[in-house]
């Protein structure tokens, strides 16, 4: 079978391969009717111009950027980021399409990476880490940078948007360990001003009536085992916890078997993104897997089909499944 080629894009949309080109570089007016007829051809042939012609007709850099503003620590023992970095590399690699990863410390620095990027460096950005009432949407949308939100969020913005749901499998979670006799059921969240730690957060709330076992985290194990302890330590404790990521969950388990605790008799444990370790642990760790790798791939196609034009969208990726294992048997 023969390769599409800009002659056939051009055949199916009816134009020249002059206009193809020129729908997809933006270098010459093309109305709007017209651009969209050759990105429906393009699409309908699966068709992506090579990384030099594509070069040569657009003058784009061939690269798209992850900027993380997160403590290495975290990134390094976050079972999520590298799954999801082979989910965008997986589409990236069909196109050549080099990824630019950028660790950041502190908003000047996380302006100074977008500016750049919006200078030439990169072609578009994925938004991870999203906040609730996050700076970084509306200086994107100033600086022109094509752009895809990776989580639920919910404020106005220009950007195709990849979410997933983060508070059903939080409701699954309480239901199973009520059914197992649980009543005092804490959760230790990740930081607040993430929408999906306040997606997760907010559900338990709504469950559990309550806030009071309520805790914030920062998904290290330091955070997970040093409030774990405070939750132990409380006159009334409680039997389980439901923990943000496994990272601090195991970190929870260990700290609770070193105070003499049965897992799950004592105390019954879950985490969130499900590591490739937690299936491992003695006891196995009940956790929920989010398919880093579907939300990676997800988000990568729409921010190609953004940087050549195609209008926002959002995409609800349904991937998130509890993985029940002895941490939180009965």
């Amino acid at each position: 079978m023969s390769r599409t080629t800009i002659a056939d894009v051009a055949r199916e949309a009816g134009v020249t391969k002059a206009t193809v080109s020129h729908a997809l570089s933006g270098n010459r007016p093309i109305s709007e009717e017209t651009r969209t007829k050759v990105l429906a051809a393009a699409e309908k042939l699966n068709w992506v111009p090579s990384q030099s012609a594509r070069a040569l007709a657009t003058r784009r850099a061939n690269a798209i950027a992850v900027v993380l503003a997160r403590d290495p620590e975290v990134i390094a023992n976050d079972s999520f980021f590298p799954a999801f970095i082979a989910g965008v590399e997986s589409v990236l690699a069909e196109t050549e399409t080099a990824l630019i990863l950028q660790v950041v410390v502190g908003r000047d620095a996380e302006e100074r990476a977008y500016r750049t990027l919006a200078h030439g460096r990169a072609d578009g950005a994925l938004l991870l880490d999203l906040r609730t009432d996050d700076w970084r949407v509306p200086f994107l949308e100033q600086l022109g940078l094509p752009t895809v939100l990776v989580g639920a969020y919910d404020q106005p913005s220009p950007f195709s948007c990849v979410r997933t749901d983060d508070a059903r499998p939080i409701r699954e979670l309480i239901a199973h360990l009520r059914d197992a006799g649980h009543t005092r059921i804490a959760h230790v969240s990740g930081p607040l001003d993430y929408v999906h730690s306040k997606a997760r957060s907010d559900a338990y709330v709504e469950e559990i009536g309550s806030d009071e076992l309520l805790r914030e985290g920062d998904f290290t194990a330091a955070s997970g085992r040093d409030i774990t302890a405070e939750l132990l330590a409380l006159p009334d404790p409680p039997t389980a916890v439901l923990y943000s990521n496994d990272t601090m969950a195991i970190a929870g388990l260990s700290l609770a078997r070193s105070q003499g605790l049965s897992i799950p008799r004592d105390l019954a444990i879950s985490g969130f993104d499900d590591d490739h370790l937690s299936a491992h642990l003695s006891p196995a760790l009940t956790s929920v897997s989010s398919d880093p790798p579907a939300r990676g791939r997800a988000a990568a196609r729409l921010l190609q089909a953004g940087i050549l034009g195609a209008s926002p969208q959002t995409e609800v990726v349904d991937c998130t499944v509890v993985h029940y294992r002895a941490s939180t048997a009965s």
